[in-house]
């Protein structure tokens, strides 16, 4: 199967994990996807991550995390950038979400980072997804 969209990919896995109760997931790795797990890891939505080696690419295996062992701690996690339609936005335009309770990923200069890090940061660019 061509993957298109390998980020796409990612979110989509980790919603059906959740959705099955899984403990954790494996993917296909490259360096964005252990950034974004980075990401998530650090704001507390998934329990952690860790790249196994391969004779490929690598797998990259994310744990899950869920309150009180039935209700993942991610309810909802969208792909906004797609391939066929970029979401490019500015420092001042990174939108809030969920009121400040979810967070927003960006892919900037400097890596990828939250909402609050870009803010902080002053520093734009593409819009990957939204969790909360």
């Amino acid at each position: 199967m061509s993957m298109t969209d390998p980020i796409a990919d990612l979110l989509t896995r980790i919603r059906n994990g959740n959705l099955a109760k899984l403990q954790k997931v494996d993917i296909p790795s490259s360096n964005m996807k252990v950034s974004l797990a980075n990401v998530l890891r650090s704001e507390g939505f998934i329990k952690n991550y860790k790249v196994i080696a391969d004779q490929k690419q690598g797998v990259l295996r994310i744990y899950l995390k869920y309150i009180d062992e039935k209700d993942p701690v991610i309810s909802e996690i969208k792909r906004v950038s797609r391939p066929g339609s970029r979401r490019y936005i500015k420092h001042d335009e990174i939108p809030s979400v969920k009121s400040g309770m979810g967070i927003a990923i960006l892919s900037t200069s400097k890596g990828i980072l939250t909402d609050k890090a870009a803010r902080e940061a002053c520093v734009g660019g593409e819009l990957i997804c939204t969790v909360w």
